[in-house]
């Protein structure tokens, strides 16, 4: 990655404006649609939206801290900052699937026990479909850019996107239906928002998992702690890497190896050795990738 961390953080905040201002209009939009088209379901939609809205935020605020370099009171790096934003998205969407589930749930039972639900008005459904398509647009976009730049927040705040296109598909498919077949189908709203809920409860899971297990210090993937070994043998003085620890830190891949060296190398000579290491890594993680290297005599 060629990109600086500043140039990181400036394509981050850019794709998260976005994002906060399309969310914006849509918790609007979203307020009058249902208010107005006598919509329980897109109200709740709205709600989805402005925590959308919230999570833009965080994204903004830790990332900007992630890209802060080390100082004496983080010697690694901020980077677990963005780390934490992540798990706070995954966490809020988990609340957002949960309140849907017990809202849904709540005017199933209602219906069945005799109640009765307001039938919808079209302008809620020509919201809804504005909905889905902005964000999923919005979902393809911000998930470009997470990924170009290794971001988990970034990505966790696309999915973020994406499951409210969810919750507005379901939206969509409880407010046409009570309209098309009338009062005896207004259950269909409620039915589809538990169902919505329950997907995206399954992707605040997916996104919430990794941000955990880096905060836990979890080893990276086989796969690519076999390309850190692979940077470290290029070089065919380096010999036998082994003792190998590794960990990420936000969008930084950090590792720790124990390698040889002929014995009767000098200090200076096995040093450049070790940087060349360090570069080859940076060059093929980024910037924010760190090695440490231990050397050993030969035997």
């Amino acid at each position: 990655m060629s990109e600086t961390p500043t140039q990181r953080a400036r394509a981050v905040f850019t794709v998260t404006f976005v994002g906060a201002t399309v969310n914006v209009a849509l918790t609007v939009l979203k307020l009058l649609a249902g208010w107005f088209g006598r919509s329980s379901a897109m109200l709740a939609d709205a709600v989805h939206s402005l925590s959308d809205f919230a999570t833009d935020l965080v994204v903004v605020v830790f990332v900007k801290l992630a890209a802060k370099p080390s100082d004496e009171c983080h010697a690694f790096g901020h980077g677990k900052f963005e780390t934490l934003a992540s798990v706070l998205i995954g966490l809020a969407l988990f609340a957002v699937g949960v309140g849907l589930f017990v809202s849904g749930f709540d005017k199933i039972r209602l219906v069945l026990q005799g109640g009765e639900l307001a039938q919808p008005r079209v302008i809620a459904l020509v919201v809804a479909a504005f909905s889905i398509v902005s964000k999923e647009v919005l979902y393809h976009y911000t998930r470009r850019v997470g990924s170009r730049y290794d971001s988990q927040a970034v990505i966790a705040n696309a999915w973020h996107h994406r499951s409210d296109a969810f919750s507005s598909i379901g939206t969509f498919i409880g407010i046409g239906g009570a309209i098309a077949l009338g009062n005896r189908w207004v259950i269909l709203d409620p039915i589809a928002a538990v169902i919505v809920s329950l997907m995206i409860i399954r992707v605040a899971w997916t996104l919430t998992k990794p941000g955990l297990n880096e905060l836990l210090e979890k080893s990276l993937s086989k796969e690519i702690e076999a390309e850190i070994l692979a940077l470290v043998t290029e070089d065919a003085a380096v010999t036998d890497p082994h003792n190998l620890r590794t960990r990420r830190v936000g969008p930084g891949v950090f590792a720790e190896v124990h390698v040889r060296l002929d014995g009767t190398m000098s200090v200076d000579e096995s040093h450049e050795h070790t940087l060349r290491i360090e570069r080859r890594m940076q060059e093929h993680f980024g910037e924010m990738a760190h090695i440490i290297v231990h050397v050993e005599p030969k035997k």
